[in-house]
């Protein structure tokens, strides 16, 4: 293998960065004046997201967590309700925690050596390389699934590049192949290649500028390689939401900062329908009427989740607090700016509509 990439590597980088010099991507929010910080912050959300719909999101967060400070002294609530609709809520989470981490143990200054990245919560390898690379213009390789899936197909790499002997060998191609000079415009190239060029389905061949010695193309194996995750059966779990209402007010509570929908605010759960009353009585709600609404799936990474929600109508005024910390009555007229989860937020929108 090794003799293969030095052969190569010259020629390799030469096309992907003459063809980026041509065709990349240059204005991207995240590339117009470029920090450790903004990088950062593009990459963890550019995981398992598409950039056009990341790039809103983006905006909106850099312009309330303008810097590491910012996010770290900011409450989590604001900060997943900035994340609200992005999904893989732990990266969230990860991203205060470790700017938290800056602002503690680097007096705030972010940090520039690749270990010292690693170690930070929701920061591996590629991730910490491509920070480096793209803001710094250090020599690190980077490994995401859009390179991946090029240098698998450029090698004709067996098997699915998630396994780890697999991603070793992708590894290897990715250190040999990554030049010293240029290396921030090759890192970008070669995620913009994966992206516009290489993608999953129809891959733009006719066009790339490796595809004269590409073995998937020239073995006709573009839609085979990279080979695929092996299926396993998705299973699927059930809940009923309860919602509580009165006039335009949802009880809603705040989960543990950790496990499904972390720190999220979402509806109070059943597992079966015999548990409705005995919950509202537990919550303070004696009297009501149910009313069970359409249900739906959400589907996450690992499983599916059929959701029953059941509005709870109370006949009387909800007397007394509620625990502000941990509960709330939201309005739907007068929406908060907390974390939620698609599901919550979909509820919201079909209550408000309904009713």
């Amino acid at each position: 293998m090794q003799n293969n990439i030095k052969s190569t590597n010259q020629s390799f980088s030469q096309r992907v960065l003459t063809w980026f010099d041509l065709n990349g991507r240059k204005n991207l929010p995240w590339q117009l004046n470029k920090t450790p910080y903004t990088v950062w912050v593009s990459e963890i959300m550019l995981q398992q997201t598409q950039v056009k719909t990341v790039i809103p999101y983006y905006q909106a967060f850099m312009q309330r967590f303008p810097d590491v400070l910012s996010l770290a002294n900011a409450p989590q609530d604001e900060v997943l309700h900035h994340w609200t609709g992005l999904g893989y809520y732990a990266r969230a989470r990860n991203l205060q925690k470790a700017a938290q981490i800056i602002r503690d143990e680097h007096q705030g200054a972010f940090p520039e050596q690749i270990e010292q990245l690693i170690a930070l919560p929701g920061i591996g390898r590629s991730t910490a390389a491509a920070i480096l690379s793209l803001a710094c213009g250090q020599h690190h390789s980077i490994l995401d699934g859009n390179v991946k899936r090029v240098l698998a197909r450029y090698f004709a790499v067996e098997g699915w590049p998630g396994n780890k002997k697999v991603e070793t060998d992708l590894w290897q191609y990715a250190d040999s192949l990554t030049p010293k000079n240029r290396t921030a415009d090759y890192t970008q190239a070669m995620m913009d290649m994966g992206a516009t060029l290489c993608t999953r389905s129809k891959p733009q061949c006719d066009i790339c500028p490796l595809h004269t010695d590409c073995l998937a193309f020239v073995q006709g194996r573009q839609t085979e390689l990279p080979h695929k995750k092996p299926k396993k059966t998705i299973p699927i779990r059930s809940t009923i939401m309860l919602i509580p209402m009165w006039q335009k007010q949802l009880l809603i509570y705040k989960r543990p900062p950790s496990g499904l929908w972390g720190g999220l605010w979402g509806f109070h759960e059943v597992e079966h329908a015999q548990q409705i009353v005995e919950r509202a009585a537990s919550l303070g709600f004696n009297d009501i009427q149910q009313q069970t609404l359409s249900p739906f799936r959400h589907t996450f990474s690992h499983f599916h989740l059929d959701i029953q929600p059941v509005v709870l109508h109370l006949k009387q005024q909800p007397i007394g607090q509620v625990m502000e910390d941990t509960q709330m009555w939201y309005d739907l007229t007068e929406p908060q700016n907390v974390g939620l989860a698609a599901p919550t937020k979909k509820l919201f929108s079909t209550i408000n509509t309904s009713f």
